[in-house]
């Protein structure tokens, strides 16, 4: 049994600190860019089920720091060259989704297109997973809560749409 002193000394920190810093660079350059929107927001009326605002900041701090710990398992996995670079790239276009989808939504208030793009969000989320769990399962399973977070966060969109 590896002991934990094992474990840590295995872990390319360097890597494991750019993984993790890249999801939550991207988080909060989109809020710094969304911040702005937050008052308007605040007046909308709510779906059923909506959870307070503090919860918003905390729920993707965690999914960020998730996702990227299962991005550096994938980068630093042992696999082919092929299958790694496909699943970072699904990795990166999500990314890429999850940021423009915070400015459609907040700043642009485009709340049905913002609702059609987040379904292309999780469809990409989905297809990262597929990818990441068939390279190492750990990864796949760190990506659940944030598949789950983002089909949640399409119900508060819609919702959102239909009533405002």
């Amino acid at each position: 049994m590896l002991t934990l002193r094992v474990i840590f000394m295995k872990i390319d920190w360097k890597k494991l600190v750019i993984a993790v810093a890249v999801p939550l660079a991207i988080g909060g350059l989109a809020a710094l860019l969304t911040a702005g929107s937050m008052e308007g927001f605040d007046k909308l009326k709510q779906p059923f089920l909506s959870p307070p605002a503090w919860l918003f900041p905390v729920a993707w701090t965690i999914l960020y720091t998730l996702m990227g710990i299962a991005s550096y398992r994938i980068w630093t996995a042992v696999t082919t060259y092929e299958k790694r670079k496909q699943a970072l790239f699904a990795y990166g276009a999500q990314l890429f989704f999850n940021f423009v989808w915070s400015i459609i939504f907040f700043n642009l208030q485009e709340y049905f297109f913002a609702f059609v793009w987040l379904v292309g969000l999780w469809l990409l989320i989905y297809v990262t997973w597929a990818q990441f769990k068939q390279i190492d399962r750990v990864a796949g399973w760190l990506l659940i809560p944030y598949l789950v977070w983002v089909g949640f966060a399409g119900y508060l969109n819609l919702g959102i749409w239909w009533l405002n």
